[in-house]
């Protein structure tokens, strides 16, 4: 498959509600820089204004975005902005709040449910948009999100949210949310060798809810990104098909189940032909049983 005629088409969709949406989208949080965050060395603004360029014209219609997602010098949220807007009429733009940062870039105590209204807001300014297509509520840390959630579902009636989510959650965190309003997605860390959930990613199928992994490729190096070591059943799939270990972790990842969605990051424009590339590779079921073997099952 040449650049040509690679597309995140290739994957299939999957409805978020009233969205129709390309199984492999596009994680914002590298676009700041070489690290996420205030680390790191700040990325090029007008190379990675040229990726999200990019990944819309090959299909990209699904980009994972947030306020916290900023350095020193580069908001992902603006660089979306600038880089897409006016927006296409299909891309769907999700974002998350409860996690907050102050504007040296440190963590701070996480948003109380009088504060999501604000995070809402502050999405809406950076992005330009009169209302978010797909909120995620990231749960940090709190044993009920009901309150949390319900503050949302009220801002989704307002007419300032289209649909909802959640993140970081179990399964009793969906069955609390769902009393409260419809989710059209979680958002867990999954992935091979990070198999914990496992039990969340069978509830989202029965309950036709969109399983969106995080840190698929990335695995044990999580927000630092792939540490580069990978494993010998990885190397074997990807040396079979011709193609790179990132390639088979996506792969691998879209081949769990029709709902789930990818949402690979970079700020490269050669990694973003890879990745979305990875939409069109299909694992057998050997393949699939071999990796299901590599790694760990992380908690």
């Amino acid at each position: 498959m040449t650049p040509n005629t690679i597309s995140a088409a290739a994957a299939g969709t999957w409805l978020l509600g009233d969205l129709k949406v390309n199984r492999i989208g596009f994680g914002a949080m590298r676009l700041t820089g070489n690290a996420p965050f205030h680390l790191g060395t700040p990325s090029d603004r007008n190379r990675v204004i040229g990726v999200l360029r990019r990944a819309v014209e090959l299909g990209v219609n699904h980009i994972d975005t947030a306020a916290f997602y900023f350095s020193r010098l580069r908001s992902a949220n603006e660089l979306i902005n600038s880089a897409l807007a006016p927006y296409p009429d299909d891309l769907v733009i999700a974002t998350k709040v409860g996690p907050a940062r102050d504007t040296s870039g440190e963590w701070t105590t996480p948003a109380r449910p009088d504060q999501l209204r604000g995070q809402v807001e502050e999405n809406l300014r950076q992005l330009g948009r009169d209302h978010l297509d797909l909120v995620n509520l990231r749960l940090m840390g709190q044993d009920s999100i009901a309150e949390h959630f319900g503050v949302l579902a009220e801002l989704r009636d307002a007419g300032l949210v289209r649909h909802l989510g959640i993140s970081g959650v179990r399964p009793e965190h969906l069955a609390e949310a769902e009393a409260i309003a419809p989710v059209m997605c979680v958002q867990n860390r999954y992935g091979i060798g990070a198999r914990a959930g496992d039990e969340m990613l069978q509830e989202c199928a029965a309950r036709s809810i969109a399983f969106v992994p995080f840190f698929s490729i990335a695995g044990d190096g999580r927000e630092a990104g792939a540490s580069g070591a990978e494993s010998k059943q990885v190397i074997a799939v990807a040396r079979a098909h011709g193609a790179s270990p990132a390639q088979v972790r996506l792969a691998w990842t879209l081949q769990q189940g029709e709902h789930v969605l990818a949402i690979p990051g970079t700020g490269n424009p050669d990694h973003l032909v890879d990745n979305l590339a990875a939409g069109a590779l299909q694992l057998t079921d050997e393949e699939i049983t071999l990796l299901d073997s590599s790694g760990h099952h992380a908690t």
